[in-house]
């Protein structure tokens, strides 16, 4: 399937901005350790940026009906992804994501795994998987899930792919999505860019890839005339005053914080960490970073177009 993807939204739910990055299912060993991501959530987010969550959605494409399905293509701790989601009317009417072994054994039904997991993390795939599956359908927004504590790794991935997903129904693609997890990236630029435009910015953003590595990294919001936000002087005075961050400080802070982390052996930008008072570009940074990067394990540089949400 063509990495060029759109996002959601429902023209009868309120959604808030997106707020949730995305890294590798490691669960086994690093879980606990990621809670400091989770904590960061509870910071001041940009208020000058914050959506008002009972506005109705203006934009971005409604669901088809359809299921659409994503599968990792590389183990990892002995199981990969597997996800499949159903819409109907316009809604998500059913999620089915799990991690299964070369002979489709699920990791829930993995009793020596879930009780290590459960010692080192407090939390175990048999606990939080259906709980993702759960919250995905109430919720319908994976932007509106709440991170699990214990399981970072997992919900980021979780995250992800049900953006991916959700994407891929909006533009009724029925084609599988194939991740090809912890491939050596390919050289080459790769570009994702909103189509909408929200309190007048979209997000662009580009990675470069040189010998295998991210060398570059360009994440901006830019109004209709391309200029940056971080150049808009009374946006960045009133963010700072109220959030004690702004554009013009954060976004080259999250673009050097990517190439830096990865840098690092097994690196992803769920190693981002989040800015206070910038939550939401943090984690919209670290979402669309990860699509990024999955793109460049498939050496598409085809541009990913988000027709992203954007509420009154």
């Amino acid at each position: 399937m063509k990495t060029k993807k759109f996002m959601t939204g429902f023209a009868a739910l309120a959604f808030s901005a997106i707020i949730l990055g995305a890294c590798s299912p490691d669960e086994n060993t690093a879980e606990s350790s990621e809670n400091s991501s989770e904590a960061s959530t509870s910071e001041v987010s940009e208020s000058t940026e914050t959506e008002e969550s009972s506005s109705d959605v203006v934009s971005a494409a409604s669901l088809q009906d359809g299921t659409y399905t994503l599968e990792e293509k590389n183990d990892k701790n002995g199981y990969h992804a597997v996800f499949s989601l159903t819409a109907k009317d316009g809604a998500i009417t059913d999620s089915q994501f799990d991690y299964v072994d070369a002979d489709g054994k699920s990791k829930k039904d993995d009793d020596d795994y879930n009780t290590s997991m459960k010692e080192k993390s407090g939390i175990a795939p048999e606990e939080f998987i259906p709980k993702f599956n759960d919250e995905l359908l109430d919720k319908q927004n994976p932007s509106n899930i709440e991170v699990v504590s214990g399981a970072t790794h997992s919900f980021h991935s979780f995250q992800n792919y049900a953006q991916q997903l959700i994407q891929a129904a909006q533009a009724g693609e029925t084609d599988a999505i194939e991740i090809d997890n912890g491939a050596d990236l390919q050289d080459g630029t790769y570009t994702l860019e909103e189509k909408n435009y929200s309190h007048g910015y979209r997000t662009v953003f580009s990675i470069v890839v040189k010998d295998g590595k991210v060398t570059e990294s360009d994440f901006d919001n830019v109004n209709e005339a391309g200029d940056s936000k971080k150049d808009d002087a009374d946006y960045n005075t009133s963010m700072k005053d109220q959030s004690g961050t702004n554009p013009e400080t954060y976004i080259p802070e999250l673009n050097d914080e990517l190439v830096q982390a990865m840098g690092e052996e097994e690196g992803t930008p769920g190693d981002v960490e989040v800015v206070s008072g910038a939550t939401e570009s943090s984690h919209t940074f670290v979402l669309y970073a990860q699509q990024l990067i999955n793109a460049a394990e498939k050496g598409d540089t085809e541009t990913i177009t988000v027709d992203n949400f954007v509420s009154e």
